[in-house]
């Protein structure tokens, strides 16, 4: 299994446009993207079943990761490699027990530092701090502190994800202070060439 770390492309039909997610997919997936994050509020549970399967098989050619997120159901039913979790979605221990031992469970934790004890303590594989910059994705997101990266890659052993508003230019800081992942949706899908943003990114790490 590939390892939690690089460059985390969050696929969300929402930003990138359900007619797209496949084809945009395809292209950072061709850039480099070892971690792809399936998101989607917006279309029926058929339609996301549908997109789901797609960027399975497009992930398995890939040997890229394929997280859902929040639909545990839905991860199980394709054989996805596991789920993020938020804090109104099933809990780690439910999403556990679905899933078994070896499916990873992602956990956001905001900006607190106590988020990340608790999912960690609920056998949680990654944990995600964020919104660290202005988001158009989530302009109300809480803005966390640098210094939580800092502090949860001293105290735990699990990879950290960064989230929110992060660029090529302001990824650094965030890399320098913790994070194994950097987190991104339309900076990287909705680029005029998503290949050329990747490798932006990628070259960070």
């Amino acid at each position: 299994m590939q390892k939690l770390q690089g460059l985390y492309a969050i696929a969300d039909a929402d930003c990138i446009g359900t007619d797209k997610i496949i084809s945009k997919t395809k292209e950072v997936l061709a850039a480099g993207v070892k971690v792809i994050q399936y998101r989607d509020k917006v279309n029926t549970r058929d339609h996301r079943y549908k997109n789901a399967a797609a960027l399975r098989r497009l992930t398995n050619n890939y040997k890229c990761l394929l997280l859902i997120n929040d639909d545990v159901q839905l991860a199980k039913s394709i054989d996805a490699d596991g789920v993020h979790l938020g804090k109104n979605d099933a809990s780690i221990k439910q999403a556990r027990k679905q899933l078994g031992k070896n499916k990873i469970i992602g956990a956001s934790c905001y900006a607190k530092f106590e988020n990340a004890r608790t999912a960690i303590n609920a056998s949680a594989d990654y944990i995600a701090f964020g919104s660290f910059y202005p988001s158009a994705t989530k302009p109300d997101a809480p803005r966390a502190k640098i210094e939580l990266l800092t502090q949860a890659k001293q105290e735990f052993n699990i990879p950290i994800c960064a989230i929110g508003g992060i660029t090529p230019e302001n990824a650094t800081n965030l890399l320098t202070a913790g994070a194994d992942m950097i987190a991104v949706i339309s900076a990287v899908f909705n680029a005029s060439s998503p290949k050329q943003a990747v490798q932006e990114y990628l070259l960070l790490m």
